[in-house]
């Protein structure tokens, strides 16, 4: 017992020293790191899209959302079948009607069942999702939310997986962990299925030569989005139609997930999920550049060629507001699109590059989606500051996410539109691009960070 304790000092001494001496190295790498960020921000500024903005359009828009306002039906709150959030003061709700007004044609029954269909097998999973958006993209390119929704969900089921990988998993009770990751998916299938159907809706015009976006309310879509939609239809508007997407689907999940009750006293008041902010969920990445094959055909997962891919993107201050998450992606948006560098690394990934679900996938080394490839000792976090990347059996364990996690049994949807007021104008402007936009030396910094927290924890509960 006496040897034991002798030697279980000694080794936690030897962690604290690890620790304490990588700390030099460490504020070193910070400062050089933080220079050739701003350094690779520049290259990346060099060369711009033009992300067209009709202010003529915008204005028609605006007109047409005050007259929805002024002439749709409300329905008092207190009869509604379900809890509906707060409305932001407002007294009544717009409840979501698809009665005997909407008379479909035959057609357009045969195609609304279709698009139903579609959307039940594709929002299946993250994996399944992400795939369905840049089918999407690849269809018709003028979506640019589609590319923007497929990489933004590449990130949720990162976050997703990172909930069993190898260091936030130890940090998290297993209540919480199930408690995030319910709110990870229903967030991204809440979305998704709201969305999705426009973007058929939208494939299907385009298929037929004429305009069917009469059919929106029929998927219960906000009255919000129609006239954006119609505007797309005659000028193409990529940046107007985008920017209307992100508002509605941000608004989409607020009431039904951000000011949940559930969500909210389980997950986003939770000290848990401010320690989770602080370390990587609030980051979104876009890595930059493709997946390469050695000449024997191994993947950089085997064999990588570059220890640390660049990665594009930003840092989201705070989840629960409501107004950042739309800031947030009106710049993520301008960042994709309106860097010409930048979209087309971007895209080369994309093409390139499975999701499934695993880091390992833009960072092959520093990231394994086997568990018996992953590091097994209490030391990531001096490993990673004294280290460029990993070797091979010593990786971060980040698993593929249809491994760790089953199908989630959909829950009911509370039908309402949130589209209720005119407080949401003042979001409906230009993207604008961010001046930094290389954010690979932040997220390596958060993911050193994250792993000195695992290690310490770690130590505390060996001891």
């Amino acid at each position: 017992m006496h040897s034991n304790g002798v030697n279980d000092n000694k080794n936690r001494g030897k962690d604290v020293w690890s620790w304490t001496a990588a700390i030099p190295q460490a504020l070193s790498e910070s400062w050089s790191g933080m220079i050739a960020s701003w350094r690779f921000s520049l290259k990346l500024r060099t060369s711009r899209n033009e992300l067209r903005w009709d202010y003529t359009a915008v204005r028609t828009i605006r007109r047409q959302l005050k007259d929805i306002l002024s002439s749709h039906p409300y329905l008092q709150q207190s009869v509604s079948p379900f809890p509906l959030p707060s409305m932001q003061g407002y007294s009544d709700i717009r409840i979501h009607e698809t009665g005997p007004e909407v008379q479909l044609s035959p057609e357009e029954q045969e195609l609304s069942h279709h698009i139903q269909e579609a959307t039940a097998a594709a929002n299946r999973s993250n994996v399944t999702r992400t795939q369905a958006y840049w089918d999407c993209y690849v269809s018709q390119p003028e979506l640019h939310w589609a590319f923007l929704a497929h990489m933004v969900s590449r990130n949720a089921g990162w976050n997703m997986s990172d909930l069993k990988g190898g260091l936030m998993s130890d940090l998290m009770n297993p209540t919480f962990k199930n408690n995030l990751y319910r709110f990870l998916e229903r967030c991204n299938a809440l979305i998704f299925q709201d969305a999705y159907p426009q973007l058929l809706l939208y494939i299907h015009s385009r298929k037929k030569g004429k305009p069917l976006f009469h059919l929106l309310p029929h998927f219960h879509v906000s009255a919000f989005m129609t006239p954006f939609w119609e505007q797309f239809w005659h000028d193409q508007s990529s940046s107007l139609l985008t920017v209307a997407l992100i508002i509605n689907e941000q608004n989409y999940i607020e009431g039904r997930v951000a000011r949940h009750p559930f969500y909210l006293q389980h997950i986003l008041q939770d000290p848990f999920f401010r320690m989770h902010e602080l370390t990587r969920l609030n980051q979104i990445v876009f890595p930059l550049g493709q997946v390469h094959r050695t000449e024997s055909g191994e993947s950089p997962a085997q064999k990588p060629l570059s220890p640390a891919r660049p990665l594009a993107g930003l840092t989201l201050p705070k989840f629960d507001d409501l107004s950042i998450r739309i800031k947030a992606g009106r710049s993520l948006y301008a960042l994709l699109f309106g860097y010409e560098e930048i979209y087309r690394e971007v895209l080369a990934f994309a093409r390139s590059t499975k999701h499934q679900g695993s880091r390992a996938e833009y960072w092959p080394a520093l990231f394994t989606p086997t568990l018996e490839q992953a590091m097994n000792h209490g030391h990531a976090g001096s490993d990673l500051i004294t280290s460029e990347w990993l070797p091979d059996g010593q990786r971060l364990y980040s698993p593929y996410l249809e491994e760790i996690w089953e199908d989630e049994t959909p829950e009911p949807i509370p039908r309402y539109d949130w589209y209720q007021g005119r407080a949401m104008f003042r979001h409906i402007r230009k993207p604008l691009r961010p001046l930094l936009p290389d954010i690979t030396h932040a997220h390596r910094a958060a993911l050193e960070k994250t792993s000195i927290v695992h290690d310490v924890s770690d130590q505390f509960h060996r001891h």
